[in-house]
């Protein structure tokens, strides 16, 4: 089950003591050489995003594990990953585990390559309808494999009255039991970048300076 936040309003913390909970946070990346605009709205989401995880934590329960896309390592080498890929999420993590969440491994390494390399192939301008179906069959196999193994260990490791955190991209394919109680994190600043994609003249100018 699956609750936005948008839709919170002062739940009774008994409410949900029995079950897991596990609040996501979807992923937004920039880049030095992105847009101006495009870098300001994605500092503001993840400021949000900071925001209303505090005011979770303050109405349901503070985090205690950790999960992040792409992360196959724990601790401060999974940190040291996260510091590379994205300072949004890694500024969050990084507070949380100074408070006590553990940073779960996550990715398995191998498989994380494969559907990444499925997925290359698949936008590299295949002419052959054939080879493009075959590759698009191994993408989605490796893509469901992935999602299982993700979410397994959401399950596994997220233990009776815990809290987690997902930092993973929308769309994702992750599917939980009944009794993981799912906060959807999606302040304002994900509207507007959301828009943003969708105007023409910003994705050209973020391909030219991608």
């Amino acid at each position: 089950m699956t609750t936005p936040l948008g839709k919170i309003e002062k739940p009774a913390a008994e409410e949900f003591k029995q079950s897991k909970k596990l609040y996501f946070v979807p992923l937004i990346f920039s880049s030095d050489k992105a847009p101006e605009d495009y870098k300001k709205m994605v500092v503001l989401y993840w400021q949000q995003v900071s925001e209303q995880l505090s005011k979770l934590e303050g109405q349901i329960g503070s985090i205690k594990r950790i999960y992040h896309e792409t992360i196959e390592q724990s601790g401060d080498d999974g940190l040291k990953q996260i510091e590379k890929i994205n300072a949004g999420s890694y500024q969050i993590v990084k507070s949380k585990c100074e408070n006590d969440a553990v940073l779960e491994p996550f990715e398995s390494k191998e498989l994380l390559a494969e559907t990444m390399d499925w997925e290359r192939c698949i936008f590299s301008g295949l002419t052959s309808q054939k080879v493009a179906k075959q590759i698009s069959e191994f993408y989605f196999e490796a893509s469901k494999k992935r999602a299982e193994l993700l979410s397994g260990k959401i399950t596994e490791t997220l233990k009776d009255e815990e809290v987690g955190l997902l930092f993973i991209q929308e769309g994702h394919q992750l599917q939980f039991p009944d009794d993981i109680e799912v906060f959807s994190v999606f302040p304002p600043a994900l509207d507007d970048l959301h828009r943003w994609f969708r105007e023409p003249q910003k994705q050209d100018e973020g391909a030219k300076n991608s």
